[in-house]
């Protein structure tokens, strides 16, 4: 592919030749704070290893991808949901001659930031926090991998290079305007260029995420029973996959012909975006990974056919899955959850544990206050948010009602 050999200069630590495109590890822009590199790592591969090794990301294990944690135990969560767009990440990065560490990286601390039950979480403490800057998913990862997360001696949060930070901030594209407080306030300490594009590894991070739910979200939805294999056979991409594993596998049982259908619809969704990719790297002939931030556009992409039948999938799920009435029932559940437990630790912030009450001492204000508030319910679970709440909210002797 023109534009997509590798540097005879560039490998990665396993001495995988890389695109020249691709950000090259020893040219890394670096660590806010200094620190001496590993002689066996890469620093993407440390950035790699710190994210799995951090809280936040064990705590992923009972958070919400669709479904509240305890519903059931094959739906995804969002663990499973990262570890799944760090597989697809890799795929698509191996082929593109890009750092598959740095990929992975991306996409296994994208959702690092989400708060107890989903997007449903986000969008109540958003709400209750919009007097104090609101909340926004993505700015919360970066303040996690840089603040929140205090267990090496020499600074707080992780230490993570300036590509890994990069990436987080911006794979879904730039970020100008008005900024969530806590991207602008880091911002502003180390300069990550929110209004260019990303690297492509990010850019790969962030289609490997689209990827993953839009599977995953068929297969939850058939378990949950919310929609019938039948249902969507009639939806784009869906549908021509069910075809050709019944023509291939006639009288295959119901749960095997699924299975082969929807790692068919997976297939088609990587092919694409690597098709289409490649295609946009030979026009676009980039001599370094900076050519890919300042190109203008997301260079890692769907094709316009497929994104078209994609958004048709999105909006079946959106009406039968994620607006269903039993799902609606539970939304609202846990929205009260959060809406009770903030404005409780808000007025008492003397109920948060120990380890908090440092910072919540130097809360100049009822503004720094809150969002000390905000950053503890954001990094609960599922699990110790429905604990916390029946344990101090009056009369939550159970699973609070919907309003």
């Amino acid at each position: 592919m023109e534009g997509g050999t590798g540097r005879q200069d560039a490998r990665d630590d396993r001495g995988i030749m890389l695109a020249r495109f691709a950000c090259d590890p020893a040219e890394t822009r670096g660590r806010l704070y200094e620190e001496r590199e590993s002689a066996f790592r890469s620093p993407f591969q440390r950035d790699r290893d710190r994210i799995i090794h951090s809280s936040a990301f064990r705590r992923l294990k009972h958070k919400t991808q669709v479904f509240v944690e305890h519903e059931g135990d094959y739906y995804r969560t969002r663990l499973t949901h990262s570890i799944e767009v760090a597989q697809v990440a890799r795929t698509i990065t191996g082929v593109l001659g890009l750092n598959e560490y740095l990929t992975e990286a991306v996409a296994l601390a994208h959702d690092l930031g989400h708060p107890p039950f989903g997007h449903t979480g986000e969008e109540a403490l958003d709400a209750l926090m919009k007097p104090y800057g609101g909340f926004d998913h993505n700015a919360q990862a970066l303040k996690i991998v840089t603040s929140l997360e205090r267990h090496y001696a020499e600074w707080d949060g992780l230490n993570l290079t300036w590509e890994t930070l990069e990436g987080l901030a911006k794979h879904n594209g730039p970020v100008t305007g008005d900024l969530p407080y806590a991207l602008a306030e880091y911002n502003a300490r180390h300069d990550l260029e929110l209004d260019s594009y990303a690297s492509g590894e990010a850019q790969v991070a962030a289609l490997a995420d689209d990827i993953a739910y839009n599977n995953h979200d068929l297969h939850d939805g058939l378990r949950a029973g919310l929609f019938s294999v039948a249902e969507i056979s009639e939806l784009p991409i869906v549908g021509p996959a069910f075809a050709q594993v019944d023509a291939a596998y006639p009288g295959l049982d119901a749960n095997r012909r699924r299975h082969e259908a929807l790692r068919r619809v997976f297939g088609v969704m990587v092919e694409d975006v690597l098709m289409t990719t490649k295609r946009r790297l030979q026009e676009l002939n980039p001599a370094n990974v900076d050519d890919i931030r300042q190109a203008g556009f997301a260079v890692v992409r769907f094709s316009g056919d497929l994104w078209r039948e994609l958004k048709e999938i999105r909006a079946f799920l959106f009406k039968r899955m994620y607006r269903a009435p039993s799902v609606v029932e539970m939304r609202g559940r846990v929205t009260r959850v959060i809406d009770d437990l903030f404005p409780l630790f808000l007025n008492d912030p003397t109920l948060l544990p120990p380890e908090w009450q440092h910072d919540i001492a130097r809360a100049a204000d009822k503004t720094a206050l809150a969002r000390i508030v905000g950053d503890y319910i954001a990094g609960m679970t599922d699990r110790f948010a429905l604990q916390e709440h029946k344990r101090l909210v009056a009369g939550a002797g159970q699973f609070p009602r919907g309003n």
